[in-house]
Protein backbone atom coordinates (compact mmCIF):
# COMPACT_ATOMS: atom_id res chain seq x y z
CA UNK A 1 0.00 0.00 0.00
CA UNK A 2 1.66 3.03 -0.89
CA UNK A 3 0.39 7.00 1.20
CA UNK A 4 1.17 9.75 -1.62
CA UNK A 5 0.61 13.25 -1.04
CA UNK A 6 -1.83 13.77 -3.39
CA UNK A 7 -1.39 15.52 -6.60
CA UNK A 8 -3.39 16.79 -9.52
CA UNK A 9 -2.70 12.78 -10.77
CA UNK A 10 -5.10 11.67 -8.26
CA UNK A 11 -8.02 13.70 -9.35
CA UNK A 12 -9.29 10.35 -11.00
CA UNK A 13 -10.58 9.07 -7.62
CA UNK A 14 -12.69 12.22 -6.36
CA UNK A 15 -15.76 10.67 -7.45
CA UNK A 16 -15.05 7.15 -5.83
CA UNK A 17 -13.74 9.45 -2.52
CA UNK A 18 -17.14 11.82 -2.23
CA UNK A 19 -18.91 8.56 -2.90
CA UNK A 20 -17.56 6.59 -0.14
CA UNK A 21 -17.81 9.82 2.12
CA UNK A 22 -21.53 9.98 1.23
CA UNK A 23 -22.15 6.05 2.09
CA UNK A 24 -20.61 5.78 4.97
CA UNK A 25 -22.06 8.20 6.24
CA UNK A 26 -25.67 7.02 5.57
CA UNK A 27 -24.52 3.20 7.25
CA UNK A 28 -22.95 4.57 9.72
CA UNK A 29 -25.48 6.89 10.64
CA UNK A 30 -22.94 9.76 11.64
CA UNK A 31 -22.54 13.11 11.08
CA UNK A 32 -19.34 13.10 8.38
CA UNK A 33 -19.44 16.83 6.37
CA UNK A 34 -20.51 16.04 3.08
CA UNK A 35 -17.98 17.75 0.55
CA UNK A 36 -18.54 18.68 -2.55
CA UNK A 37 -16.25 17.68 -5.68
CA UNK A 38 -14.82 20.73 -6.61
CA UNK A 39 -13.86 21.15 -2.70
CA UNK A 40 -12.12 17.77 -2.71
CA UNK A 41 -10.37 18.58 -6.19
CA UNK A 42 -8.91 21.80 -4.75
CA UNK A 43 -7.30 19.92 -1.77
CA UNK A 44 -6.08 17.05 -3.80
CA UNK A 45 -4.96 19.51 -6.27
CA UNK A 46 -3.44 21.62 -3.84
CA UNK A 47 -1.45 18.80 -1.95
CA UNK A 48 -3.55 19.13 0.94
CA UNK A 49 -4.58 15.37 1.40
CA UNK A 50 -3.28 11.71 1.83
CA UNK A 51 -4.25 9.29 -0.68
CA UNK A 52 -3.22 5.27 -0.04
CA UNK A 53 -3.55 3.68 -3.33
CA UNK A 54 -2.91 -0.50 -3.56
CA UNK A 55 -0.27 -2.27 -6.17
CA UNK A 56 -3.00 -2.37 -8.70
CA UNK A 57 -3.65 1.27 -8.43
CA UNK A 58 -7.16 1.28 -6.39
CA UNK A 59 -8.07 3.58 -4.34
CA UNK A 60 -8.04 2.42 -0.55
CA UNK A 61 -8.07 5.79 1.73
CA UNK A 62 -8.31 9.25 2.30
CA UNK A 63 -7.66 12.50 4.61
CA UNK A 64 -7.47 16.25 3.73
CA UNK A 65 -6.03 19.58 5.81
CA UNK A 66 -8.14 22.03 6.22
CA UNK A 67 -6.57 25.23 7.43
CA UNK A 68 -8.33 28.18 9.58
CA UNK A 69 -7.91 31.58 11.61
CA UNK A 70 -4.67 31.98 9.06
CA UNK A 71 -3.17 28.72 9.91
CA UNK A 72 -3.38 28.97 13.25
CA UNK A 73 -5.39 25.95 13.52
CA UNK A 74 -5.44 22.50 11.05
CA UNK A 75 -8.08 20.17 11.10
CA UNK A 76 -7.17 16.71 9.88
CA UNK A 77 -10.92 15.64 8.17
CA UNK A 78 -12.63 13.61 6.05
CA UNK A 79 -10.85 10.33 6.94
CA UNK A 80 -12.40 7.43 4.53
CA UNK A 81 -11.17 4.13 3.92
CA UNK A 82 -12.74 2.20 0.88
CA UNK A 83 -14.72 -0.70 2.72
CA UNK A 84 -12.38 -3.34 0.79
CA UNK A 85 -9.45 -2.31 2.96
CA UNK A 86 -10.55 -1.73 6.40
CA UNK A 87 -10.06 -3.67 9.27
CA UNK A 88 -6.34 -3.44 8.26
CA UNK A 89 -4.68 -0.67 10.30
CA UNK A 90 -4.98 1.65 7.07
CA UNK A 91 -6.91 3.99 8.54
CA UNK A 92 -4.05 4.56 11.25
CA UNK A 93 -1.31 4.94 8.99
CA UNK A 94 -3.40 7.54 6.81
CA UNK A 95 -3.75 9.66 9.88
CA UNK A 96 -0.39 9.09 10.95
CA UNK A 97 0.84 10.27 6.85
CA UNK A 98 -1.46 13.15 7.19
CA UNK A 99 -0.58 14.26 11.07
CA UNK A 100 3.11 14.68 10.17
CA UNK A 101 2.37 16.43 6.59
CA UNK A 102 0.09 18.78 8.58
CA UNK A 103 3.04 19.16 11.17
CA UNK A 104 5.57 19.73 8.10
CA UNK A 105 3.54 22.66 6.40
CA UNK A 106 2.27 24.14 9.56
CA UNK A 107 4.44 23.51 12.49
CA UNK A 108 3.20 25.84 14.92
CA UNK A 109 -0.55 25.25 14.21
CA UNK A 110 -3.23 23.86 16.84
CA UNK A 111 -4.24 20.93 15.16
CA UNK A 112 -7.73 19.38 15.80
CA UNK A 113 -10.64 17.34 14.58
CA UNK A 114 -14.04 16.66 15.61
CA UNK A 115 -15.45 12.95 15.67
CA UNK A 116 -17.69 10.18 16.74
CA UNK A 117 -16.05 7.67 16.13
CA UNK A 118 -13.98 5.67 19.03
CA UNK A 119 -11.44 4.22 16.57
CA UNK A 120 -10.66 7.75 15.24
CA UNK A 121 -10.03 9.25 18.98
CA UNK A 122 -7.85 6.34 20.13
CA UNK A 123 -5.55 7.08 16.78
CA UNK A 124 -5.99 10.73 17.61
CA UNK A 125 -4.53 10.48 21.23
CA UNK A 126 -2.12 7.94 20.01
CA UNK A 127 -0.76 11.24 18.18
CA UNK A 128 -1.05 13.74 20.97
CA UNK A 129 -4.30 15.29 20.49
CA UNK A 130 -6.17 15.80 24.06
CA UNK A 131 -10.36 16.06 24.42
CA UNK A 132 -11.39 19.71 24.31
CA UNK A 133 -14.05 21.95 24.63
CA UNK A 134 -15.44 23.49 21.33
CA UNK A 135 -14.78 26.84 22.03
CA UNK A 136 -10.23 26.01 22.46
CA UNK A 137 -11.37 25.06 18.26
CA UNK A 138 -11.22 27.74 15.56
CA UNK A 139 -13.68 30.60 16.03
CA UNK A 140 -13.53 31.16 12.22
CA UNK A 141 -17.52 30.96 10.71
CA UNK A 142 -16.16 28.98 7.11
CA UNK A 143 -15.25 25.67 9.55
CA UNK A 144 -18.43 26.25 11.51
CA UNK A 145 -20.79 26.61 8.67
CA UNK A 146 -19.21 23.11 7.18
CA UNK A 147 -20.90 21.81 9.84
CA UNK A 148 -23.77 23.14 8.39
CA UNK A 149 -24.22 19.69 5.99
CA UNK A 150 -24.30 17.16 8.71
CA UNK A 151 -27.14 15.93 10.40
CA UNK A 152 -26.37 16.33 13.96
CA UNK A 153 -25.94 20.05 12.76
CA UNK A 154 -29.31 21.38 15.04
CA UNK A 155 -27.62 19.42 17.77
CA UNK A 156 -24.77 21.96 17.18
CA UNK A 157 -26.54 25.34 16.80
CA UNK A 158 -28.86 24.14 20.03
CA UNK A 159 -26.28 23.96 22.12
CA UNK A 160 -24.63 27.11 20.44
CA UNK A 161 -21.65 25.61 19.62
CA UNK A 162 -20.52 24.85 22.71
CA UNK A 163 -21.01 20.81 22.25
CA UNK A 164 -22.41 18.25 19.80
CA UNK A 165 -22.61 14.48 20.11
CA UNK A 166 -18.95 15.06 17.89
CA UNK A 167 -15.99 15.01 20.04
CA UNK A 168 -13.19 17.57 19.81
CA UNK A 169 -9.61 16.90 20.03
CA UNK A 170 -6.78 18.81 19.85
CA UNK A 171 -2.89 18.99 19.33
CA UNK A 172 -1.06 21.54 20.72
CA UNK A 173 2.79 21.50 19.31
CA UNK A 174 3.64 23.74 22.66
CA UNK A 175 2.14 21.36 25.11
CA UNK A 176 4.27 18.57 23.26
CA UNK A 177 7.46 20.90 23.28
CA UNK A 178 6.45 21.20 27.61
CA UNK A 179 6.22 17.72 27.70
CA UNK A 180 9.45 16.65 26.11
CA UNK A 181 11.04 19.14 28.32
CA UNK A 182 9.00 17.61 31.42
CA UNK A 183 10.00 14.27 30.51
CA UNK A 184 13.84 15.03 29.72
CA UNK A 185 14.33 17.25 33.32
CA UNK A 186 12.52 13.42 35.23
CA UNK A 187 14.99 11.82 33.37
CA UNK A 188 17.94 14.01 34.55
CA UNK A 189 17.07 14.16 37.93
CA UNK A 190 17.28 10.83 38.01
CA UNK A 191 20.20 9.82 36.70
CA UNK A 192 21.77 12.84 39.52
Amino acid sequence: MKLEVSSEKHLVYVEEIRNEMEDSAKKRGTGIAKRSSEYLSKKISEGNSIIAIDENGTWAGFCYIETWTNGEYVANSGLIVSPQFRNRGLATQIKERIFQLSREKYPNAKIFGLTTGLAVMKINSSLGYKPVIYSELTQDEQFWNGCKNCVNYEILMMKERKNCLCTAMLFVPENLNKEKKKNFESINNNNE
